[in-house]
């Protein structure tokens, strides 16, 4: 098969891919790599078979397809297909959880400067970077890299980009139980798709609408929260979007709990855990445990809390998810206390203040906690964060963690 016929044929694929037309697109393109001789269309190939098991959640395959793209850069001897195959390296360990590879590979990509698609692709880099300490819960170096993704955004006119640095950020407040700011990013998503998204792929108003949803439920806003949720699982139903699914699941799940309807919400969980265990998506899989576990402790089954958060607990220590880690000991240390066993809540309690220290999830202003209850944040251009009303009480010109000027403006 010659370079024309191959553009040609990868130009096929593309038209089948987005007319719902999957696995004939995937037939198309497994054509080419066994046919082609030509390494820039294969290059181009596994690009596209990348993307598609990425958003097909066959994250194994994903990773599989990568690699071989690494090795045709190799081939190509060039700086510009190898940072991007780089970069798809370290989306697929992002999607298998492997957050310590991803953020190794990001940083191969960034030290690879001075090629011709770096500045384009320096964005993604970034946001995937972020992605990657966010899922290590280390916050601040997360949202540094969210800022990063957001200025090269900017820079570059980049709306796909910046929609989807918005929902990351969504997910980062939420986690900080900043849920002002958690609604704000996906909404200012959403905003971006509406605008600008007429020729983009649905999955952006999915990701927007699901990131909305779950704002929305810590609120407690449980009507608007199951509307967008339920508009991003339609669409994550027609695309075969198997992540989307699975994560849509685990919101109905929790919007049933927060009602306490624990019968709707047990096979919600159960759905949803299957899809993460299909997928491999472990962390997702931890956060399915801890809203069953949350499940039996409402309805006063301590044990039965015990033996989900143990393997919860397990999943979230292989995963270096300090977050998880934090939200396990605090469930443990409840059931605990309400059982007066004083031996195993002491260390429950400890564990759990060593994980506030490893996340530095406390305000460097006031010394309380950061994360136990809904408050107002304000990030620094330095990445640190703080309570608002420590910062506006303070009236310090410079962070009080690193005492870098707090002058600069930043976008987060």
């Amino acid at each position: 098969m010659g370079q024309d016929q191959a553009k040609q044929q990868i130009e096929k694929g593309l038209q089948l891919y987005q007319s719902n037309q999957t696995e004939k697109a995937l037939q198309v393109w497994m054509r080419i790599l066994d046919k082609s001789s030509d390494l820039v269309g294969r290059f181009r190939v596994l690009g596209c078979l990348v993307t598609a098991h990425s958003e097909m959640g066959r994250y194994k395959d994903m990773l599989k397809f990568a690699v071989v793209q690494i090795d045709t850069a190799r081939e190509l001897e060039d700086a510009d297909y190898l940072m991007e195959s780089y970069l798809n390296l370290a989306r697929s360990n992002e999607k298998l959880c492997e957050f310590q590879k991803t953020i190794s590979y990001c940083k191969t990509c960034l030290n690879m400067q001075g090629t011709r698609v770096g500045q384009q692709l320096n964005g993604q880099v970034s946001l995937s970077m972020g992605n990657a300490f966010l899922g290590l819960s280390l916050f601040q170096k997360a949202l540094e890299s969210f800022e990063k993704a957001l200025r090269y955004a900017h820079n570059n006119d980049d709306k796909m980009l910046e929609c989807r640095v918005c929902c990351s950020l969504g997910s980062f407040y939420s986690q900080v139980k900043d849920y002002e700011k958690a609604l704000f990013f996906p909404c200012k998503a959403a905003e971006l798709v509406n605008d600008y998204g007429k020729g983009w792929s649905l999955k952006y108003r999915a990701m927007s609408q699901y990131h909305m949803a779950v704002a929305y439920r810590k609120l407690g806003h449980l009507g608007d929260s199951m509307e967008c949720c339920e508009e991003s699982m339609k669409i994550a139903l027609q695309h075969g979007d198997r992540p989307l699914q699975a994560l849509c699941l685990l919101c109905f799940a929790d919007i049933h709990r927060s009602r306490r309807d624990l019968e709707t919400a047990f096979p919600r969980y159960d759905s949803a855990m299957s899809i993460m265990t299909e997928i491999g998506n472990r962390l997702g899989q931890v956060q399915v445990l801890l809203g069953v576990a949350k499940c039996w402790v409402t309805k006063k089954e301590p044990e039965k809390a015990l033996d989900v958060i143990e393997k919860a607990q397990d999943l979230a220590e292989g995963l270096g998810n300090k977050l998880s880690l934090l939200k396990l000991h605090c469930l443990s240390e409840g059931i605990y206390r309400s059982k007066g066993q004083q031996r195993e809540l002491r260390a429950h309690v400890v564990r759990f203040h060593e994980c506030v220290e490893e996340t530095e999830l406390y305000c460097g202003l006031c010394g309380e906690s950061i994360g136990e209850r809904n408050n107002r944040l304000q990030a620094l251009p330095c990445s640190h964060f703080f309570h608002l009303r420590c910062l506006q009480n303070n009236g310090t010109r410079s962070c009080p963690n690193c005492r870098r000027s707090s002058m600069k403006p930043g976008f987060v």
